[in-house]
Parts: structure tokens; sequence; C-alpha cells
């Protein structure tokens, strides 16, 4: 798999950020490795990884969400030792919260993340069908929005354009032409294209990252 020791999973709200940053971790610890996964999102009290704690246990993942996490006291509280992670786990995957607003609370561990920079990827998710980011000027405009609030830069794009669970093959392979107009314009390679596993027939290309859907809307439920 493509991942570094750390990773770091930013994006719009709604993007799927979350079930790719889940995606990620359940697939590093299926591999063997020691898998830690950090909640910063806390900003947004809905589709947070911190729902996903029995999951975690039962694949052997360690969970760091913010004190409060999931009841009706959550507050804006963070107080992880990120370094320590690090050091300790095999593959940290770090779930910021949605736009430059979650990203703030990632800015104040780049300073602690700087001597890490070579094992870090700061993946942007993008999906075409998200309100607000339908061209790619939206998208990039954003991205630039959460890099100056973590005070980090991107290494990769992954392309998770999707309509739920009314998502098929077709509507991500059409997306493929938005993808890669971002990357160009941006720099950075689109590092993979996210596909629900549940779909019939994947595409045979090396970049096809199949996805468990963990994430569900209340309707969905």
């Amino acid at each position: 798999m493509f991942m570094k020791r750390i990773t770091i999973v930013t994006g719009h709200y709604g993007s799927g950020k979350t079930n790719f940053s889940v995606n990620l971790a359940v697939r590093a610890a299926e591999e063997g490795k020691s898998a830690a996964i950090v909640d910063l999102d806390i900003v947004n009290p809905y589709f947070r990884t911190a729902d996903f704690r029995q999951l975690f246990e039962e694949k052997g993942i360690r969970l760091i969400a913010p004190d409060f996490a999931n009841s009706n006291l959550d507050i804006p509280s963070i107080q992880f030792d990120v370094v320590q992670f690090a050091l300790n786990e095999e593959c940290l995957i770090i779930d910021v919260g949605g736009d430059d607003a979650g990203a703030t609370a990632l800015g104040r561990y780049a300073e602690a993340l700087a001597p890490f920079t070579d094992d870090i990827d700061m993946l942007y998710v993008i999906n075409q069908r998200r309100y607000l980011t339908h061209v790619p000027d939206e998208a990039i405009t954003l991205m630039y929005e959460i890099e100056a609030a973590a005070h980090m830069k991107h290494t990769g794009i992954v392309n998770n354009t999707n309509l739920a669970r009314e998502t098929t093959a077709d509507i991500v392979e059409q997306s493929r032409g938005f993808a890669q107009e971002c990357s160009e314009r941006t720099g950075l390679p689109v590092v993979c294209t996210v596909y629900p596993e549940y779909c019939a027939e994947l595409p045979d290309k090396q970049d096809v990252f199949p996805a468990k859907v963990y994430v569900k809307t209340p309707w969905d439920v």
C-alpha cells in the first residue's frame, strides 16, 4: 500500500475523508501493521472516526479522540502527544476536520511534526459531486486555505468522488478528468481513486482503491 508512517487526511465537509481514513486504518491493520487513528475533527459532530470505536477495537487499531467526543458535552479539546504516537505506531492516520476551520487544529501540531516530514503524506480528498467543489477552481482554492490554516503542505490528492449509496463505478470514472486537472494545476499526484467495494466490476487500473462504506448517513442506517 502507498501509506507512509504518518498519513494526514484533509478535505471539504462531506468529501468522504473520514470513510477514507477508516479504510486506511483497517487496511494497515489487516496487513499486520500496528495502526492508530487520530480524530482531529473538533468542528463537525457528525461522521467522525470516533464513531467507529468498536470496529477499531476488533481490528486492534488504537483510537485517539478529543475529550468528550460522542457526547452532548463535545467541545474543542485536544490533548494529543502526536510525536509519541508517531514513534510508537507503524501507521498513524490523522483525520482532520473539514475545510480550513478544521485544519486549524492540525496547525497546532505542525511544528511538532516537522521532524517527520519525510515520513508524512498529507492527502487532500476531493469529491466532484460535493457542493462547493464541483470545479477545479473551487477544490484548489479550498486546498490552499487548508494548507494556510494547517501550516503544512499537501503531498497528494485522493479522488473520492461519490454520491453516497448511489455511487457507481461510472460516476467515479467520469470524475477522472476533474481529478487530473486538479493534479496538473497543483503539481500534486493523484495518489488513488476510490471506488465503493460493492461495485460489481472495478476498472483494471493501478490507482484503484476499493473501499468499504463505513460512514453512513442516518437515512442509510
